[in-house]
């Protein structure tokens, strides 16, 4: 075979890998040798695909802002070949590679490390060869390569990689980021079973797999398998130490878990199964010797909106002194229905830790209602030992039994709290109502006794509601919560009642900050969620995004109650950029906590045209899946104008914002759901609860929810929603209309890489396919084959 042949397969068989190499995500990737026939180092064709990866965990420590990663990969080789195989890991800019171990005993194979503009003309011409827009995910990453042998037949291979870096850091927040999604549009995934995404235009014939005549020394038991689940595990572990005081730990990726050790030292963990559009992993973290910590991150492009984030978070060590001592008043409803599958038991349970969580300092009751109330005294009891112990016996001799009355409840739970023992200001002050049914006794109306609640809460007690089950009225409970400035929590009839509760307690224990308020410096800020801000406790955070102009440096004041006393914090080191295109996320977190609000108005106070347009408007933008708006899914040969029929009387289909856009009229010309279960009509029942569950997590949400890409009409790359419309990946803020100067590309022409090498983000977008619209810094881009 001649140089250039040679030169030619190893391009393809390294597309290959490319295109193949994120059957869960993985960064390293080991493609073995390519021959015509099996040998000492090599397999057949049917067995020359990346090596299945078993697992990556990364474990990686921060000190101060030096970064250290180690990763560590296992590969599994199903063949019954040794395999010699070449090994490749995309790597961040500005790193430096530290080590490189594959194990096989003690042997240790060394790499070599590739420059970016080498790795750059490889995957351009990847790219060209294949006419596979996939692989530009990996366009201008940093490539490392090492040989690996020997690879035994059906066995793991292990391999481990160290790489350093400095993080940047601005205004005290430092941000940490591990590619976990690099490549994952290569292959698409239903249920983690990975299968071809489809493109438009013409695509590479698969080779035939050889058949397997008698004789043949390839049988059925060496043959390649069919694809299989994906069960692999991603995991990882980051260590950060720091001169500087630690107070807020975010990922806006990940759900991650956060162990202090002090002040200056803490340990995040996360685990998850590798699924289709996994995130990067993303990590925040702020300096600060403040009390209270504060950072911004900011998101605007030239031109739009700006949106920001604001966490808050007090010091990790806790301070006796800082806690603040409340009142609380329990009120747990013992109604016939509470029997049922136990629920009175585990209520009793959850009720128990709440009063043995208590500390010494507080003051509380308990109000156990059924057709009248009774009160564990007639008075706040200190939380002593002799306090606790007359709660628990209280406790256990509460019955279920009789009907439902949460009026008369609240009220006596709110005279309790009404300045009788001490003035409301000097202690924080909560309510939390537990009922499993709808008020059947005395007031029975929802808004009276919203009213009434409102009335008697001269003290501006907080209320926490718990719905149990599905026979409740979910306006009622989430209005309670809204008014009360609480929050409201729905425990189905699977979920764990001790559980879910203990949860609550445990978290509301410490207050360390409440009645909060911020000054924002003159700075122009609009549309903040959560509209009322919340108590901060011991442990916990506040998240706050909202949209702001441009403003350069401001002052930030946060005032608020610390163990009874008013105090006063000032930022004067945060900035409104004019400029920022990193956290692109800012938009769709944004995005997702204003529809949360507009379902809770619609929820609360009714339909109106303006907010459903707008649901559908923000849901469309942003790939939000709502009760109004899901994916933009063209029926199977329908085309963008053609009229979608309406389903038969009896068997409704949900509107979606593709009828809307297919018919071009708005949400509510199309297909009238405000009977919605949940929405206009649904109070009750299990419709109900999963909407108000919806709304509530999109409230309150601070993790970018990624549209799992069961949908082959949508994606989301890099900030933007795409849609497939007749063939073309559609960015969803493209409006013909708005006649925005465009560039006509050719896919894989000269004038094509010469965009991508000089607006390298282009590539995120362009990777989607052959044929995309997107609009990028005021002009409309069209990819064309």
């Amino acid at each position: 075979m001649n140089s250039s042949r040679k030169l030619a397969r190893w391009l393809g068989t390294l597309a290959v890998l490319l295109f193949t190499a994120t059957l869960i995500q993985a960064q390293g990737i080991i493609l073995p040798r390519p021959c015509d026939a099996p040998g000492p180092r090599c397999a057949p064709p049917e067995w020359q695909r990346p090596l299945r990866v078993k697992s990556i965990r990364l474990q990686t420590k921060i000190t101060d802002q030096a970064a250290v990663t180690h990763v560590e990969q296992v590969f599994v080789n199903e063949s019954p070949y040794t395999l010699e195989g070449t090994y490749f890991f995309p790597l961040p800019d500005g790193v430096s590679i530290s080590e490189f171990a594959m194990w096989d005993g003690d042997k240790r194979l060394v790499g070599e490390f590739r420059a970016r503009e080498e790795a750059r003309r490889i995957y351009d011409s990847i790219v060209r060869a294949r006419r596979d827009p996939a692989l530009l995910e990996y366009a201008g990453k940093n490539l490392f390569q090492a040989s690996v042998f020997p690879i035994g037949p059906h066995s793991e291979k292990k391999i481990e990689l160290t790489y350093s870096q400095v993080l940047t850091g601005d205004a005290g927040t430092v941000g940490y980021r591990y590619p976990l999604g690099t490549g994952w549009r290569a292959n698409g995934f239903i249920n983690d079973v990975p299968r071809p995404v489809p493109m438009p235009g013409p695509r590479p014939i698969p080779r035939p797999m050889p058949p397997i005549r008698e004789g043949d020394e390839r049988d059925a038991s060496r043959m390649p398998p069919q694809p299989r689940p994906n069960v692999g595990v991603v995991a990882g572990e980051i260590e950060i130490v720091s001169r500087i005081a630690l107070k807020g730990i975010y990922s806006p990726s990940h759900d991650v878990e956060v162990k202090r050790k002090g002040e200056r030292r803490a340990r995040i963990t996360f685990e998850t199964r590798a699924t289709s559009g996994q995130p990067d992993l993303q990590l925040f973290y702020t300096l600060s010797e403040q009390e209270f910590g504060a950072s911004l991150l900011t998101h605007r492009e030239p031109g739009k909106d700006g949106y920001f984030m604001l966490l808050l978070a007090p010091k990790a060590e806790l301070d006796e002194k800082a806690i603040s001592a409340k009142e609380i008043v329990f009120v747990l409803d013992t109604s016939g229905s509470m029997a049922d599958d136990g629920k009175i038991e585990k209520a009793r349970a959850a009720l128990r830790f709440g009063v043995n969580a208590l500390n010494a300092r507080d003051r509380f009751n308990i109000v156990s209602f059924a057709g009248e109330e009774h009160l564990l005294s007639e008075r706040l009891l200190n939380a002593d030992a002799a306090g606790k112990k007359q709660a628990l016996e209280f406790i256990e001799r509460l019955k279920a039994t009789g009907g439902t009355n949460i009026n008369d409840a609240l009220l006596a739970a709110f005279n309790q709290l009404a300045g009788k023992q001490l003035p409301a200001s000097e202690r924080p002050q909560m309510v939390v109502l537990l009922t499993d049914g709808q008020p059947t006794v005395g007031v029975t109306s929802a808004n009276k006794i919203m009213g009434n609640a409102k009335e008697a809460n001269r003290s501006n007690a907080r209320l926490f509601t718990f719905g149990v089950g599905y026979d409740i009225n979910t306006l009622l409970l989430d209005g309670l919560a809204g008014e009360g400035r609480g929050a409201v929590t729905y425990i189905e009839p699977k979920e764990d009642i001790e559980l879910k509760v203990s949860s609550f307690f445990a978290k509301v224990n410490h207050p360390v900050l409440s009645d909060l308020k911020l000054d924002w410096g003159g700075s122009e800020t609009e549309l903040l969620y959560p509209r009322a801000l919340p108590d901060l406790f011991h442990g916990s955070q506040l998240v706050l995004v909202g949209r702001y102009r441009p403003k350069g440096d401001f002052r930030l004041t946060l005032t608020g109650k610390v163990a009874g006393r008013e105090r006063r914090f000032v930022y004067d080191d945060l900035k409104f950029p004019e400029t920022q295109r990193d956290h692109e996320f800012l938009a769709h977190l944004w995005a997702m906590r204003r529809v949360g609000h507009l379902l809770d108005q619609i929820r609360l106070n009714g339909e109106n045209k303006e907010l459903r347009d707008e649901i559908v408007a923000l849901g469309t933008r942003y790939g939000i899946v709502t009760p109004y708006t899901s994916a933009l899914v063209l029926e199977p040969g329908m085309q963008v104008g053609q009229s979608m029929p309406m389903p038969p009387p009896g068997n409704p289909r949900r509107a979606t914002s593709a009828d809307a856009a297919i018919n071009g009229r708005t949400m509510s010309e199309t297909v009238n759901i405000a009977g919605a279960p949940g929405i206009g009509g649904g109070i009750s029942g299990e419709a109900a609860v999963k909407a108000s569950k919806q709304k509530a997590e999109m409230e309150r949400s601070d993790k970018v929810v990624i549209n799992p890409s069961t949908n082959d009409a949508l994606r989301q790359v890099a900030g933007k929603t795409f849609y497939l419309r007749d063939g073309v990946w559609t960015d969803s803020e493209f409006k013909a209309e708005a006649k925005l100067p465009e560039v006509n590309l050719k896919f894989a022409s000269e004038e094509y890489f010469k965009l991508i090498n000089q607006t390298p983000k282009l590539a995120d977008f362009f990777a989607l396919g052959q044929r995309v619209t997107v609009v990028w810094q005021g002009k409309v881009y069209r990819v064309v084959e």
